[in-house]
Order: structure tokens, then C-alpha cells, then sequence
């Protein structure tokens, strides 16, 4: 795994995924000025609110100044958490849209042999990353009272949260890979075999991706990452470089032997 690593960090040299990692990075930081500015003005209602309730009900101005302190605090405080539990799935959805120039980038420097591989519809792609990102949004918001409890109990809590993203990331990264080359039905089989070193590497990328600083370039080192690691594991597995439809599949598994 260290050295699908270090060879996918080769990437940045690559001047198209350099344009890709700009593209990406300011579609994700504009998407998260969208959702702050959306967030402090729908909160600052609620807030004004709060604040109009608390003084009808006849709170002297030394408890409506606190509440308006607590409140403040909360919500800037929920704005960063839930900012730092959505960039994962954020930055997979932005990046869903540019994947090819990374996969076609490592595939030609690393694997030269390989057939062209399949390039996804658009509404494929987009239907594909946009399930995938909802189901790490709703996961994590279901798991954030966990989160804020184990806030008290570190390291528990980023074991937590760390082991619940690097399984959906795993699968999310996984499935990018292996849609290329891969049938559905081959992908399932061979990520149910691999599960535990998919979901390694999903916990690797999980990390690199919540680093400050680091997480501007990693989303695309991710994606690399996780190709050389599916790569080693069609090989490994026995799969031909290209099973994607079931007509192809059958003629590499006749009807005689199956069971």
C-alpha cells in the first residue's frame, strides 16, 4: 500500500492534474462559501429570533446578552463542524466531474498496456457521485451526536469518525476505479473479497483529506492512490483488463463452469 502511495503522489507532476486540482479547489471553496453565506444568514434569522423571544418573555439584558453569546458560539462552531464533515464528500462530488484526466494520466504513465478504458455518460457519472456523496452526508449527520459526545473521549472519536468515512470513501474510490474495467457484478465481487484493504485505504484517504493544507492537493492523489491499489488487485485477482458488460463476463465464465 505505501508504495501505490508514494507512486500516486506522482501525479502532481502531471501538468493536466495540476488543472484539475485548481478547477476542483475553487469549485469546492466556492460551494463552501455558497453554504456558510446561506448558513449565517439562515442561523442569524433564527438567532434574531431567539433573541425577540427571550426579551418578550421579560429577560433582563444580562441573560439576553449571553444567549446571544451562546448562540453566536454554537453556531460558528456548528458552521466549522459540519464544514469539516461535509468537505469529504464535497470534494468527491467536484471531483466526480474530472476523473478521467487523472485515471487516463496514471493509467498511461503506469500502466501503458491497459485497453482504453470505458468513459462514463455524464449522467452516470454525475447520478453515480451524486448518490454516493449523499449517503456520506446523511451517515455523518446521523453520526454527529455520536461525534459531539465523543468529543470528550479522544481518541475514540476520531477513531470513530475516521472508521465510518474510510469505509464509505473506500467504496466511493473504489467504485470509481473499477467502473472503468470492471462489470458491476465483477466490481462487487472482487470489493467484497478486498473489503478490508479497500477499507484501509478509504481510512488513508479519510485522513489526507481532513488535513488542512494538505487536503487542497490529496483529493486527486486519493483518486491515483486508490487506482494503483485497484490495479494490484484485478492482477492479483485474475481479472482481464476490460469484464465491463455481461456478454463479456459470460465468455470468460462459459456455462460449464458454473455452479
Amino acid at each position: 500500500m505505501l508504495s501505490d502511495f508514494m507512486k500516486a503522489l506522482g501525479i502532481l507532476t502531471d501538468p493536466e492534474s495540476r488543472r484539475v486540482m485548481r478547477l476542483s479547489f475553487g469549485l469546492t471553496l466556492l460551494t463552501f462559501i455558497v453554504l456558510w453565506i446561506s448558513a449565517t444568514f439562515g442561523l442569524s434569522a433564527f438567532g434574531e429570533y431567539l433573541y425577540h423571544w427571550a426579551d418578550a418573555q421579560g429577560w433582563g439584558e444580562f441573560w439576553l446578552g449571553i444567549i446571544r453569546f451562546l448562540y453566536a458560539t454554537a453556531a460558528f462552531s456548528g458552521i466549522l463542524i459540519v464544514s469539516f464533515l461535509l468537505f469529504p464528500a464535497v470534494v468527491g462530488l467536484v471531483l466526480s466531474f474530472y476523473l478521467d484526466p487523472i485515471c487516463d494520466a496514471v493509467e498511461r504513465k503506469h500502466y501503458p498496456e491497459l485497453p482504453p478504458a470505458r468513459e462514463q455518460p455524464l449522467m452516470e457519472m454525475a447520478g453515480d457521485a451524486l448518490r454516493m456523496t449523499l449517503i456520506i452526508i446523511l451517515v455523518n449527520l446521523a453520526a454527529l451526536p455520536l461525534y459531539l459526545i465523543l468529543l470528550f473521549f479522544p481518541p475514540f472519536n476520531a477513531l470513530v469518525f475516521y472508521s465510518v468515512n474510510g469505509y464509505l470513501l473506500g467504496r466511493e474510490f473504489f467504485e470509481i476505479a473499477a467502473v472503468r474495467r470492471l462489470s458491476s457484478s465483477e466490481a462487487g465481487r472482487l470489493r467484497r473479497r478486498q473489503q478490508g484493504r479497500i477499507f484501509l485505504t478509504g481510512v488513508v484517504i479519510a485522513i489526507l483529506l481532513t488535513l488542512p493544507v494538505i487536503n487542497i492537493v490529496m483529493p486527486i492523489v486519493a483518486i491515483a492512490f486508490m487506482l494503483h491499489v485497484f490495479e494490484r488487485m484485478r492482477r492479483q485477482g485474475g481479472y482481464p483488463p476490460d469484464t465491463r458488460n455481461d456478454a463479456r463476463e459470460s465468455a470468460f465464465h462459459p456455462e460449464g463452469d458454473r455452479i
